[in-house]
């Protein structure tokens, strides 16, 4: 459990976009459609396009939560992992639009052919200011509506949830 989690963590830095995704403005996501990737896993160059999809805005007691997914599917494949997507979520205060980096995160993914709940996902920190996030790789194993269920703790010591819908096609 804990190599797949360093693993997951290192690959994370890897695919994330350079700040590009986060640090815009939450009305401005005209680049969403395509970033480009940079990194290097051992001698397998790295360059790829992965496409952002944004999941949308929640504001919740005072916390608005702006989450991602990232496609990164075709290049987990060639690294030989089933992985198909870095999910990655921003909070920030909804009044002053500061950024909130610290805290618990896990998200629990539900399943479109079972209705039920996965096990929770604990996020990562990631970045800092304006790039600051929590994320972690995650796997859609079939096309279908899920649910993303986002269970925090932030600095504030205020438990929130905040739900994010994604159709997979």
């Amino acid at each position: 459990m804990k190599r797949s989690l360093i693993v997951y963590a290192a690959l994370s830095f890897l695919i994330l976009p350079a700040g590009t995704t986060l640090a815009q403005s939450p009305a401005d996501h005209s680049g969403h459609a395509m970033m480009e990737q940079h990194g290097d896993h051992g001698s397998m160059p790295m360059k790829q396009r992965t496409q952002t999809i944004m999941l949308g805005e929640e504001t919740v007691e005072g916390v608005k939560g702006m989450a991602h997914l990232n496609d990164v599917g075709a290049m987990m494949a060639q690294m030989g992992q089933k992985t198909t997507h870095h999910f990655m979520i921003k909070f920030a205060d909804a009044k002053t639009g500061t950024a909130i980096e610290q805290g618990s995160v896990a998200v629990k993914i539900i399943d479109p052919k079972t209705g039920k709940a996965g096990e929770a996902i604990p996020l990562m920190g990631m970045g800092a200011g304006a790039s600051s996030h929590f994320g972690a790789d995650v796997t859609l194993p079939t096309k279908g509506d899920y649910q993303f269920q986002v269970g925090t703790k932030l600095a504030d010591g205020t438990k929130r949830q905040f739900t994010f819908k994604y159709s997979y096609k």
